[in-house]
C-alpha cells in the first residue's frame, strides 16, 4: 500500500493513561473514476482511552487534507473525504485501552429510555422488517417471560438454526431473507436478532464493531437489546469474544453502520484489509452471560 502521511484526529493519552490492550486498523483502497465526496464509518467510536490513532488519505502518493470529522449517535464518527480521480489510499490505525467495566445497571423498563431512541429501536427498518414477524415472533418465542429469556432463547435460536455462510448474502439481504434461507453472515445474524427482538416490542439496535479474535479478520456486526435498564450486546454467531469489540458505528440497522457512503462522483472498493488485536489471550466469552459493549 502506498505510505501515507500523518493526519492525527485525536490526541494521545497522557502519560500514566491504562496501558494499551486493543489495537485496530483498517485499510482500503479505491479506484476513483470522477472526484468523490465520501463519509468513512471506520474510526473506533468515543468511550475508551487514545493512546495513539492515525487516518491518512493519499492518492498518487499525495497526502490529502485531514478528513472533517462529524459526530454520530451513540458516540460515533464519520469522517468526510473529497478524493480526486485516481487510485485513493486510505489507512485508519487506533491504539486504545479499555475503560473501566460498567457496574450493573438498576432495574427499569423499556419505558425508561428516552422517548425518541425507545420509539426508534422499536420500529420497523429497512434490514429488519419487524412488522412481518410478529406472528413468527410470538409463536416460536412468546412463551419466555419478557426481558432478557426472551432475547436469550432468540440469540440460542439464531446460533443454533442459522448457518454462517460466507457469501451467502448481499448488501439488499434483510433479516427475512435469513429467516427464510437458515444461512447469512454476521450482518444477517444481527439483522434477524434485531427484528424478532422488536416483534416482541424490545428495543433492539444494529452494532459494527472491530472483533479480535475473528476468522477470517473484517468488519463484524453484533445486536445490542435493552433490559434491566441498559443496552446489552448479543452475537449469535459466536465468532468472536464480546469483551474484546471495539465499537465502531450503532444504529438502526446496517444502512446507519456502513463503512463508506459514497456523497458524489464515481467510486470502486479495490481492497479491504481490517485487523484488532489484544495484548495477551483473548477473552473466554460464556454466551449465557449478559455482555455490554461500551
Amino acid at each position: 500500500m502506498t505510505e501515507v502521511s500523518s493526519t492525527g484526529s485525536r490526541p494521545a493519552a497522557h502519560p500514566g493513561s491504562d496501558v494499551v490492550d486493543r489495537v485496530v486498523s483498517c485499510d482500503l483502497t479505491f479506484a476513483v473514476e470522477q472526484p468523490a465526496d465520501i463519509a468513512l464509518h471506520i474510526a473506533a467510536a468515543h468511550g475508551r482511552v487514545v493512546h495513539a490513532e492515525r487516518l491518512d488519505a493519499t492518492t498518487g502518493g499525495k497526502a490529502l487534507p485531514t478528513p472533517a470529522e462529524l459526530a454520530t449517535p451513540h458516540r460515533g464518527r464519520i469522517h468526510l473525504l473529497h478524493a480526486p480521480s485516481g487510485v485513493l489510499s486510505v489507512s485508519y490505525r487506533a491504539e486504545l485501552a479499555a475503560p473501566a467495566a460498567p457496574g450493573h445497571p438498576t432495574v427499569a423498563t423499556p419505558r425508561d429510555l428516552p422517548g425518541l431512541e425507545q420509539l426508534t429501536y422499536l420500529r420497523a427498518s429497512r434490514y429488519c422488517p419487524s412488522d412481518q414477524a410478529v406472528g413468527f415472533a410470538v409463536a416460536e418465542f412468546g412463551d419466555q417471560p419478557p426481558g432478557r429469556p426472551r432475547i436469550d432463547a432468540i440469540t440460542q435460536w439464531i446460533h443454533h438454526r442459522v448457518g454462517y455462510v460466507a457469501g451467502s448474502s448481499n448488501v439488499h439481504s434483510s433479516a427475512t431473507d435469513a429467516l427464510l434461507t437458515g444461512q447469512g453472515v454476521c450482518r444477517d445474524f444481527a439483522h434477524l436478532g434485531i427484528m424478532l427482538c422488536r416483534a416482541l416490542q424490545i428495543p433492539a439496535r444494529f452494532t459494527a464493531v472491530y472483533a479480535p479474535g475473528l476468522t477470517p479478520m473484517d468488519f463484524h456486526a453484533v445486536f445490542e437489546a435493552w433490559f434491566d435498564g441498559a443496552w446489552w450486546t448479543y452475537d449469535a454467531t459466536r465468532r468472536a469474544p464480546r469483551e474484546s469489540m471495539i465499537r465502531i458505528a450503532t444504529g438502526r440497522d446496517a444502512a446507519d453502520t456502513a463503512f463508506l457512503n459514497v456523497l458524489g462522483g464515481i467510486i470502486a472498493l479495490r481492497s479491504i484489509e481490517v485487523t484488532a488485536t489484544v495484548t495477551g489471550a483473548l477473552p473466554l466469552d460464556d454466551n449465557l452471560v449478559p455482555h455490554r459493549l461500551h
